[in-house]
């Protein structure tokens, strides 16, 4: 499994339901693609590595915006 892969499925999660929520998205990522995408931020929440959301960043250019108060992802594209 690589970053690109876990980026590729947010993708495709959030084109086809509209959001991602964070939490949903931590746990679906340590289930299917491993504890190796995750790590636990200074707040001592879980977070996808960076590597995961440097790609995420390049596949959805502009397309997906990330709502600070709901904790999610949107389409926005």
């Amino acid at each position: 499994m690589t970053a690109r892969q876990v980026a590729e499925w947010m993708v495709e999660e959030i084109r086809f339901r509209g959001i991602l929520r964070q939490e949903e998205a931590i746990a679906h990522v340590r289930e299917h693609f491993g504890e190796s995408f995750i790590f636990v931020n200074e707040n001592g929440n879980a977070s996808l590595e960076k590597e995961v959301k440097k790609e995420f960043r390049k596949l959805h250019r502009g397309q997906i915006a990330w709502d600070r108060d709901g904790f999610m992802w949107a389409w926005i594209g």
